[in-house]
């Protein structure tokens, strides 16, 4: 652990940069300006080796504390009822998304893991689903951070256009609520939008989208089966024992006992507030650690094709 120090000191730097910027341009926000300064570190200044060990640990470990914490501000049983009334709309939405992805990846010939982390990103909940699944599936650095900007990039035409359609289309709050918690990718640009819109169209596609994440639990171990059943059969063939428990995501158990924990125990908004913004700076570290990792002429060795599916699936939702 103690060589990670340099690398962990060096992203939450760069992190608390990325929010104090990002506070600037909340329109852009912490998270993808974190992407951004790591990358152009990575790739215009030369980091030292003894600096990597932290930088990994952070993007994968610091990754998966955020998606734990999160849990800790979603309280099951105020999801319920908009929950109940909205699952359909959002499972049938998700499911279609995320066939689009597999299929249209194909088509454009765009490599599996990037195209299916533009999937969880677009249909569940952009960044914290990219984290849940990329640590199942285990992408390429420049594959998370290609499929995070794609997602950020949308999330932020979101912010701006929903409110504007919303208002053009004469929408209830309700309905702009159920739009907007369905359609937009991440948690504080649904927020945004929500309450650009109204008060009360930003509670309802708040508390939608908060119901939406939950499907992050089964959709990333149904993503951890398919790589068990895959190990598996290589299993076979290699004749090396697979365990279980090194491919099972465990810290998703954790992010479904904090909710429980938070549903029994009814934290207090000032309390839900600091998981909130501990889980944001923690996410920003992250995707600093990931940017920090990335290859520039690599990460858009892609081309624009994957620019191309989220913007195909982000119009399909």
């Amino acid at each position: 652990m103690k060589k990670n120090w340099k690398g962990i000191l060096l992203t939450a730097a760069v992190a608390l940069a990325a929010e104090i910027i990002g506070k600037k341009f909340e329109i852009i926000g912490g998270p993808i300006v974190g992407i951004i300064l790591g990358i152009i570190i990575n790739n215009y200044f030369s980091i030292s080796n003894d600096f990597v060990p932290g930088i990994k640990f952070t993007s994968k470990y610091i990754l998966q504390l955020s998606v734990v914490i999160l849990g800790f501000t979603l309280n099951l049983n105020s999801v319920r009822e908009v929950g109940l009334s909205s699952f359909q709309v959002t499972i049938w939405t998700v499911l279609i998304t995320l066939a689009a992805a597999h299929f249209l990846g194909k088509v454009l010939s765009i490599h599996k893991d990037l195209a299916t982390l533009i999937g969880v990103g677009t249909s569940i909940c952009g960044g914290s689903a990219i984290a849940a699944v990329s640590s199942v599936i285990e992408p390429e650095e420049h594959d998370l951070a290609y499929a995070m900007s794609t997602i950020f990039l949308f999330n932020v035409i979101a912010a701006i256009l929903f409110p504007v359609f919303g208002h053009l289309m004469n929408m209830t709050d309700n309905t702009f609520g159920l739009w907007a918690g369905t359609a937009i990718n991440d948690t504080s640009s649904v927020v945004a939008a929500g309450y650009t819109f109204s008060r009360e169209a930003g509670n309802y596609a708040t508390i939608v989208k908060l119901s939406r994440s939950i499907l992050i639990l089964p959709i990333s171990l149904g993503y951890a089966a398919v790589k068990l059943f895959k190990s598996k059969k290589e299993n076979n063939l290699q004749n090396k024992k697979i365990r279980f428990h090194n491919i099972f995501p465990w810290f998703i158990l954790f992010f479904l006992l904090a909710s429980f924990v938070e549903t029994t125990v009814n934290f207090s908004p000032d309390t839900k507030h600091i998981f909130s913004e501990t889980a944001k700076f923690l996410i920003i570290m992250a995707l600093s650690g990931i940017g920090l990792s990335t290859n520039f002429k690599k990460m858009f060795s892609s081309g624009f094709k994957p620019i191309f599916l989220g913007f195909i699936l982000w119009v399909l939702m």
